[in-house]
C-alpha cells in the first residue's frame, strides 16, 4: 500500500480523494456506498415499512405512537426533528442545559423507527481500521482525533447504560476484526502499524498475525489475522426509549406520526422559524435537524451532501450445533477480499440470535438497483433480499466450524432480513453545528452508517454549539464541524463530479 501523506491538508479538502488501487481495501464504507450525484432525497416511507427485529419486540409499547398532547403546540422554544438516538439524546442534553425552555420532538412515523431502530445493534468504536482513509483525507492528527472520539463515544454509551441500569441487552466484550485473505491482512498490518507509529492508542488492541492462532481465537476458519478490543452490542430501540421516557418526565413534548414538511422564516417580531407539518404549524426560535438520511428532503442545500440509501440486516437463528456452550461469544468485523465487510452481533447476553450487517456483495447489487431506481432510495420496506442472504449463508457455512453440516430444524436458520436507510455523508464524516445561512437551525446528521459509534458524543456536542460554546468544548474532531466552506465545497463536488468521493 502506498504510504499516506504525513502532512495535514486543509481541513475539509477531501473531495476527490482516492484510495489504494489494490481491491483488498479496509474501508467497507466505500464499498457499495458511493452516493449518487443526482441529489436523491425523500421523506420517510409513509407505509409498508419492514419491521426490524428490535421493532418486532416492542409492538405493545405505547411509546411507539405516543403524543404528549392531542394537538401540536402553536409555538415552542426548540423543535427537534427525528426521534432516533440523535434527536432523543439532543433533547436530553437540551433539557439539562436549558431546563426552562420548551422542546418538541417530531417523528414522522413510530418512535425511533428510522436507522437507530433498524441497525444491527453494534456499538463498535473504530480503533484503527479507517485510519489510513482519514489520514489521507485530513492528515494524521485529525485521523487520530476520529479514532479517539469513537472510543470516547463507546465509553459514554456504556457508562450511561450501566449508571442508569438500562434494560437494553448490553454486552461488553472483545470484538474481532478478521481479514479473510493475505492481501487484506497485509494492508491491515500496514495500516495498524502506521497508526501506532503516529501516536495512535493501540495498547488495548490484542493482535495476532499467525493464521492458525487467529482462527483459534476468532473461530473463523479462514482468518489470516485477528485484531481484538472492547466493543458492545445492544438493543438500540430499548436504549433510545429509556432516554426518551426520562425526557418526557422532564417536560419534552413527543409527537409521533407528524411529518415536518417545510421550514419557513417566522413573521417579523415573533419566532424565528415556522415548521410546517402535516398536522399544523409550530413556531420556534431553534430547529435541530436529527433525521439523518431524510434531512435533504427538508433542507434542499443538503441534496447530494447527505444521501439516503437502503441497507439490509439479516437475523439468523443459529442451529443447535452452534448454541449453548458452543454459541458465538464475540462480535466481529470480517474484512472481505474485495473491500466488503460483515458486521456480526451474536447477542450473547440475550437470546443468542446473530445479526449480520455490513456490506457484502449482495448489498452491492442492491445499491446498483437503487441507482437505477432512485425512487427506492428511502424504501425501508425491503425485506428478505435473497442476494444478500446468500452471501451471509455462504460465509457462515465456510467459516464457522459445524454450521454447514448442522441439522437445521424449524425455527432455526436464516429466517428474516429487513431494511433501514443509511444517511451517507459526501465526505464520510458527520455534520455537527449550525446550518450555514440558517441562524438558529442546527444539524447532527450524516453518520454514514456508523452512528452508534458517534452519536453519544455528537449529540451533546451540537447542544454545546447551540449554547455558544467554542468548538473545542465539544471534544469532537474538527472535520465534523458544519461550516459554510465545507458545505460549499461538497455542493460544488456534487455538481461537477459523476460521483462524490467518500473519504
Amino acid at each position: 500500500m502506498k504510504e499516506a501523506a504525513s502532512s495535514s491538508p486543509k481541513i475539509g479538502s477531501a473531495a476527490g480523494v482516492t484510495l489504494p488501487d489494490n481491491p483488498a481495501v479496509l474501508n467497507a464504507e466505500e464499498y457499495a456506498s458511493t452516493p449518487s450525484a443526482k441529489g436523491r432525497a425523500g421523506f420517510p416511507k409513509a407505509g409498508g415499512q419492514s419491521l426490524s427485529y428490535w421493532l418486532q419486540q416492542v409492538r405493545s409499547d405505547p411509546l411507539l405512537d405516543y403524543r404528549t398532547t392531542e394537538q401540536l403546540p402553536e409555538q415552542v422554544d426548540t423543535v427537534i426533528i427525528g426521534s432516533g438516538i440523535s434527536g432523543t439524546l439532543i433533547a436530553k442534553h437540551h433539557l439539562e442545559t436549558w431546563p426552562e425552555r420548551s422542546v418538541i420532538v417530531l417523528e414522522a412515523r413510530e418512535f425511533c423507527s428510522g436507522a437507530t431502530g433498524r441497525n444491527a445493534g453494534h456499538c463498535k468504536p473504530d480503533q484503527w481500521r479507517h485510519f489510513a482513509k482519514f489520514e489521507k483525507a485530513y492528515g494524521h492528527e485529525q485521523a487520530v482525533q476520529i479514532m479517539n472520539n469513537e472510543a470516547a463515544t463507546w465509553r459514554a454509551l456504556v457508562s450511561y447504560v450501566k449508571e442508569n441500569n438500562v434494560d437494553c441487552d448490553l454486552w461488553v466484550g472483545d470484538t474481532h476484526d478478521v481479514p479473510l485473505d493475505d492481501d487484506v491482512a497485509k494492508i491491515a498490518k500496514e495500516c495498524f502499524e502506521r497508526y501506532r507509529d503516529l501516536g495512535g492508542k493501540v495498547d488495548h488492541i490484542k493482535v495476532t498475525h499467525n493464521p492458525v492462532e487467529a482462527a483459534k481465537i476468532s473461530r473463523i476458519k479462514n482468518a489470516r489475522a485477528c485484531y481484538s478490543w472492547s466493543a458492545s452490542t445492544l438493543q438500540p430501540w430499548k436504549l433510545t426509549a429509556h432516554i426518551m421516557r426520562e425526557n418526557l418526565k422532564s417536560g419534552v413534548n413527543l409527537q409521533t406520526y407528524t411529518v415536518a414538511k417545510t421550514i419557513a422564516a417566522g413573521s417579523s417580531g415573533n419566532r424565528k422559524w415556522i415548521v410546517h407539518t402535516d398536522r399544523g404549524d409550530v413556531a420556534c426560535d431553534t430547529v435541530v435537524h436529527a433525521s439523518n438520511a431524510y434531512i435533504a428532503a427538508l433542507e434542499p442545500s443538503l441534496k447530494g451532501v447527505i444521501t439516503p440509501k437502503p441497507h439490509i440486516c439479516n437475523k439468523v437463528v443459529p442451529p443447535r450445533a452452534m448454541s449453548g456452550s458452543k454459541a458465538i461469544q464475540n462480535s466481529y468485523g470480517v474484512l472481505l477480499p474485495d473491500g466488503g465487510l460483515f458486521s456480526i452481533n451474536p447477542r450473547c447476553t440475550a437470546d443468542g440470535v446473530v445479526m449480520f450487517g455490513g456490506s457484502n456483495p449482495g448489498q452491492k447489487q442492491l445499491d446498483k438497483w437503487v441507482e437505477d431506481h432512485p425512487e427506492h432510495c428511502i424504501n425501508d420496506g425491503l425485506a428478505n433480499i435473497e442476494s444478500i442472504t446468500v452471501c451471509v449463508r455462504e460465509f457462515v457455512e465456510s467459516n464457522f466450524e459445524g454450521w454447514k453440516d448442522a441439522e437445521i430444524g424449524p425455527g432455526e436458520g436464516f429466517d428474516y432480513s429487513w431494511s433501514g436507510i443509511i444517511g451517507l455523508s459526501a465526505d464520510g464524516v458527520p455534520f455537527v453545528g449550525e446550518l450555514p445561512g440558517k441562524p438558529g437551525q442546527f444539524i447532527c446528521a450524516g453518520h454514514h452508517g456508523h452512528g452508534m459509534a458517534r452519536i453519544f458524543t455528537a449529540a451533546p456536542g451540537v447542544v454545546k454549539v447551540m449554547n455558544g460554546e467554542p468548538w473545542e468544548a465539544t471534544g469532537l474532531p474538527d472535520v465534523y464541524k458544519m461550516t459554510p466552506e465545507r458545505l460549499q465545497r461538497l455542493q460544488s463536488a456534487t455538481e461537477v463530479a459523476p460521483k462524490v468521493a467518500i473519504v
